[in-house]
């Protein structure tokens, strides 16, 4: 038999059994979709549940602050040289040989102490004939302005000549500046064998001494004797770039070190500028004035000088450690929507604790403290307790954790 004479004839339903056997299939079919539904919806939910979380704590605390306003103040060390306030040689003004001398090398003299003596026989012979001299001149003027008187009696009783008379009366003034003359060479000797005595001309230290008993002297600058200088104030003269000499003002305050005194610094302050830039070196000449009245640094040192210098303008400060060194250049890391963006800055003077940021910050931006050296621009970062209303200050804020069961309560 064929299976056409078993198939139902056109235009009438299959059997019962037939539908019947579908919708079990179409049951089963749904079923299973249900129960894949429900299977692999909760999975998806928990793989992104799990994956935020990962996310989440993948993302570094880090806190924030605003930079602050300010001025920040930049040290400039420069080389000084230490000059005694006065300085002189002491030379000799009369000639002879050096009798005795009171102080040597380091001592500390006051003004109008004796410091040697210089035997001048000659000129103390010279100061002799000098006072005879006058002795002499002064007898011979006496003698002419006798006869001159005498004469002009005469001339009135018409007993002698008129020119003789003239005669007299102008020997009577030629003796007569005789006198001065001579009186004023023994004024001179006398200044020289004042001069025997070699006195110190200021309070001071003897920095060097330079002749000893018996030694020959001149007259002049050919020998130094001693040297002097004041050691209670010192000059301290510095080459200040071109750049910083508007900032070099009288009275402001500068602090000296050197090298036999580690970690000490000697105050100071500026009394005079040369108000010219050296054509040769673009430097302004400044001089420094520092009390020494204990004698604890010594003229001719060589010395530093740190200046303060403040900003003129209100400037961003931002501490040392917010910044970020990378091959592209300096960077600074700020937090924004949740991810740190790292910002190319230019920055200005530098104190070593802070600096000042000339370009790329606006105060309002978030910045990133104490960044970790792996912060890449756009990682997601977690801000904890950003201080909003702030300003970076000396230290950080206090961290509170995001981790669940990390609260401590302060209860044992």
């Amino acid at each position: 038999m064929s299976h056409d004479a078993l198939a139902p004839p056109p235009g009438r339903t299959p059997p019962l059994s037939g539908r019947k056997a579908l919708v079990v299939v179409a049951v089963l079919i749904g079923v299973a979709l249900v129960i894949a539904i429900l299977g692999i919806v909760p999975r998806v939910r928990a793989r992104a549940t799990l994956q935020q979380q990962t996310d989440l704590l993948a993302a570094p605390d880090v806190l924030v602050a605003r930079p602050a306003l300010g001025n920040v103040a930049q040290e400039v060390v420069l080389p000084g040289n230490v000059q005694a306030f006065t300085d002189a040689p002491i030379y000799a003004r009369t000639s002879g040989y050096l009798k005795s001398w009171s102080f040597d090398l380091g001592a500390h003299v006051k003004k109008g102490q004796r410091l040697a003596v210089i035997a001048s026989p000659e000129v103390d012979q010279q100061l002799q004939q000098a006072k005879a001299d006058v002795a002499t001149a002064k007898a011979n003027s006496k003698y002419a302005e006798t006869q001159s008187t005498r004469y002009q009696d005469l001339l009135n009783e018409n007993a002698v000549s008129k020119q003789d008379t003239d005669n007299f009366r102008a020997q009577a003034n030629s003796t007569s500046n005789q006198v001065a003359a001579a009186e004023a060479n023994v004024r001179r000797l006398a200044q020289l064998t004042g001069f025997e005595s070699v006195v110190a001309p200021f309070d001071g230290v003897i920095t060097a001494r330079n002749v000893d008993l018996g030694t020959l002297i001149d007259a002049g600058a050919a020998r130094e004797l001693f040297h002097l200088a004041a050691d209670d104030v010192l000059r301290v003269y510095v080459n200040v770039p071109q750049i910083y000499s508007r900032e070099m003002v009288l009275g402001q305050t500068a602090g000296l070190t050197v090298p036999e005194h580690p970690g000490r610094t000697f105050a100071g302050k500026i009394v005079r500028t040369a108000s010219a830039i050296d054509p040769a070196f673009r430097t302004l000449l400044v001089e420094i004035e520092v009390d020494n009245h204990k004698h604890e640094l010594f003229p001719g040192a060589y010395a530093q000088v740190h200046f303060k210098l403040a900003s003129r303008r209100p400037t961003l400060v931002l501490p040392v450690p917010t910044l970020i060194f990378r091959s592209e250049g300096l960077r600074v890391a700020v937090a924004r929507d949740g991810k740190a963006r790292l910002i190319p800055i230019t920055i200005g003077r530098d104190d070593g604790k802070t600096v000042e940021v000339s370009e790329g910050l606006q105060p309002s931006d978030l910045v990133i403290q104490n960044p970790p050296d792996s912060i890449i621009d756009g990682e997601a970062v977690h801000v904890v307790a950003p201080e909003t209303d702030g300003r970076i200050g000396p230290g950080p804020a206090k961290a509170e954790s995001r981790h669940a069961g990390s609260k401590h309560d302060g209860t044992k």
